[in-house]
């Protein structure tokens, strides 16, 4: 009976998580980068999800997206990034300002980053969530309390690695839901195209995780 119940379970959960992967809506591609769209229950704002191959190392990638020091050159708007705590090489803290465009006010929020290699399949996953109680909220700042972010970076070649990013966020304020679906997108794609210019610029220079293995 047991077992019954246990296989039950496991097929309902598997169930789920393909109707869940399923869901995913492709909603453009340009200039190499796949941009998909989900709605989910728990949120108004819809989630997005980014598919592209990275002329790159894994070693390179995940030592840039770790460096939360270098993200106002590349991620999409991002104002006054600065690392809170480095708890461990593969575990950190950070807080980040987001620029709004005017009348809407800058957002801002801290988040904690967890990085993990899969010693087979030498996959990178990287999981960046939001977290309170870290930094003081700010006038004229709407600190964001609910993002989930992840990168998954998978090595195709030596130098080149397929990634897949997903992001949902909600902004918090006044904003109507719509507006944030219609526009969710560009951040993150602006992000990867400006990414994808930075590790041009600093091939060769960024220190490397020394638990990522290419």
């Amino acid at each position: 009976m047991l077992r019954q119940l246990l296989l039950t379970w496991f097929l309902g959960i598997t169930c789920f998580l393909c109707r869940a992967q399923e869901n995913w809506k492709l909603s453009g591609e340009r200039d190499g980068i796949r941009t998909y769209s989900q709605k989910r229950s728990n949120s108004k704002v819809n989630a997005v999800k980014l598919e592209a191959v990275f002329q790159t190392t894994l070693s390179q990638l995940s030592a840039v997206i770790a460096d939360v020091s270098s993200y106002d050159s590349w991620v999409f708007n991002s104002r006054a990034t600065r690392l809170l705590k480095q708890v461990s090489p593969a575990e950190l803290y950070y807080y980040s300002e987001v620029v709004f465009p005017w009348p809407a006010a800058n957002r801002d929020f801290v988040s904690h980053m967890i990085i993990s290699q899969n010693p087979v399949s030498r996959e990178v996953n990287i999981k960046a969530n939001n977290v309170s109680g870290w930094e003081p909220k700010k006038d004229k700042l709407v600190r964001i309390d609910h993002s989930e972010g992840s990168w998954q970076l998978i090595p195709l070649t030596n130098k080149e690695v397929q990634v897949i990013y997903t992001l949902q966020v909600d902004p918090g304020g006044e904003l109507p839901a719509w507006i944030i679906n219609s526009f969710s997108a560009k951040g993150p794609v602006e992000t990867f195209k400006n990414l994808c210019a930075h590790l041009t610029r600093t091939a060769g220079t960024v220190k490397k995780l020394p638990f990522i293995t290419d």
